[in-house]
C-alpha cells in the first residue's frame, strides 16, 4: 500500500531519489517515500535490499561490535576489531585523539599521515 500522508507529521508524502550514505561512502540514489515537511525517508524492502547489496560489496556490512570493557594497568582500554581496524587503516602504534562527545558516545579521531 502507497503511503500518501507522513505518519510522524502529517505532510505529503512523494517518491524521490536520494543519495544514501554510509560511514562516509556514497552508495548512490535509491528510490524512497520522502516526506515534505519532515523530510524522513523511507525505503521499501525491496530498495533497502539493493542498499544492503551495495553495501557488502563495498565492505561496508558489518562494521558494528560489542566489545567489552577491560582493565589495563591503571586504565581501562576497549578493543578494536580486526575489520573495523583494518576499514581505519589503524596499525599498532599509530597516534589517535580520543575523547568524549557526551557520557554515551566516545570519539575516536584519525589524523592524516
Amino acid at each position: 500500500m502507497e503511503r500518501k500522508v507522513c505518519e510522524e507529521c502529517g505532510g505529503k508524502i512523494e517518491k524521490r531519489l536520494v543519495e544514501y550514505n554510509l560511514l562516509g561512502f556514497s552508495l548512490g540514489k535509491f528510490e524512497a517515500e520522502v516526506c515534505n515537511q519532515c523530510k524522513e525517508e523511507v525505503f521499501s524492502e525491496e530498495t533497502f535490499n539493493k542498499i544492503e547489496k551495495k553495501t557488502k560489496e563495498l565492505g561496508l556490512w558489518g562494521l558494528h561490535a560489542r566489545v567489552k570493557v577491560n582493565q589495563l594497568g591503571n586504565s581501562v582500554a576497549v578493543t578494536i576489531t580486526k575489520p573495523i581496524s583494518e576499514f581505519l587503516k589503524l596499525k599498532k602504534g599509530r597516534d589517535v585523539i580520543i575523547y568524549p562527545e557526551d557520557k554515551h558516545r566516545l570519539i575516536i579521531e584519525i589524523p592524516e599521515d
